[in-house]
């Protein structure tokens, strides 16, 4: 990994499918195939014939909406977003992991959501993103701050993130919140309409969010019913790797600890809710994080003797599961 022509290398074929993506994924056809943005684009068409902006539950998305419809074109302003997906993904990796920021990039971009909130749930992902920007300036409180604000104004899911992230500067102890997340398993399949009515009557603020937790799903659809163990499997991707590094391997870092628990934390409540019909909105909140929480300690410290190696095996299996959901799974379900 160290050795200077793979360095050279990464260096520039990172920022190439930096820049690619966000252009490939920004200038995207105005099709349904990508789902909801088709509704962004009417909703920019809206606000550039000058619509007002109504009772929104994310005002503030809107008021950048309608702004940016004043100035660019609908495919300039997609482009703007998958810059706001994307780029903070590069940035905290390239915080993080130095000259070694590729390997935690391209984990991304594998990721089994990564596809989705780029071109779907926009603002979700957007939201997400800018708490990733946040938490990348971990030395610099005041920008990280702004970075929350930002994203809750965005999305007002992104509390749930910044809330657990808050939580770990205070507690930080991975073996109580490895508990705590096995413990959540039980509690979903024993009490799982209960978990979903609580956490409903919270909503964060936003209506659409309880119509998710006990809205009705069409069979056969992406939000399919009941105990979902195949994103249960998924998820334990992340918390085996913690596992096996902080307390198997005796991995010492503080903020990967801090990473580690607000990952278990929301995809724990994500757990509980596991059974509503549209509980993936809630898998996302959790699943963000899934690739820096796996490859963090191994592009921080020497655990085998072929890292390198253990590591492109880790990026393939991790995209893998990716692939086959996306071309076998679903296809399957079509």
């Amino acid at each position: 990994m160290d050795d200077k022509k793979n360095i050279a290398f990464i260096q520039v074929a990172g920022f190439v499918l930096l820049v690619f993506l966000i252009v490939y994924l920004g200038m995207r056809p105005i099709h349904r195939a990508f789902g909801d943005t088709v509704n962004y684009n009417v909703a920019f068409n809206k606000y550039k014939l000058g619509e007002s902006i109504g009772n929104e539950a994310d005002y503030y998305w809107h008021v950048f909406m309608k702004f940016m419809s004043q100035i660019v074109d609908i495919h300039v302003f997609f482009t703007i977003c998958a810059f706001i997906y994307i780029y903070p993904m590069y940035r905290i990796s390239k915080a993080l992991f130095s000259k070694y920021w590729y390997y935690a990039f391209i984990m991304f971009v594998v990721s089994f959501s990564f596809y989705t909130y780029a071109v779907n749930g926009v603002r979700n992902g957007a939201a997400l993103s800018l708490f990733l920007w946040g938490i990348a300036y971990k030395e610099r409180k005041p920008v990280m701050i702004l970075c929350f604000l930002v994203a809750t104004m965005f999305h007002k899911t992104a509390l749930l993130p910044i809330m657990a992230y808050v939580i770990t500067g205070f507690y930080n102890n991975p073996k109580v919140f490895f508990k705590g997340w096995l413990v959540t398993i039980p509690l979903s399949l024993l009490m799982g309409s209960v978990w979903i009515n609580v956490f409903a009557s919270l909503g964060f603020g936003d209506d659409r969010l309880t119509g998710y937790l006990t809205g009705e799903a069409d069979a056969g659809s992406f939000s399919s019913t009941g105990f979902r163990w195949d994103f249960l499997f998924h998820s334990a991707f992340a918390v085996f790797a913690g596992w096996y590094f902080v307390i198997k391997k005796e991995f010492k870092d503080e903020y990967y600890n801090r990473l580690l628990n607000t990952y278990l934390i929301c995809n724990g409540f994500w757990v509980l809710v596991i059974k509503a019909n549209f509980s993936n909105r809630f898998a996302y909140l959790s699943w963000f994080m899934m690739a820096i929480v796996i490859i963090y300690p191994l592009l921080k410290q020497q655990f085998f003797k072929n890292q390198h190696i253990i590591i492109g095996k880790i990026i393939v299996a991790y995209f893998m599961f990716t692939y086959l959901m996306y071309y076998l799974y679903y296809k399957g379900l079509d």
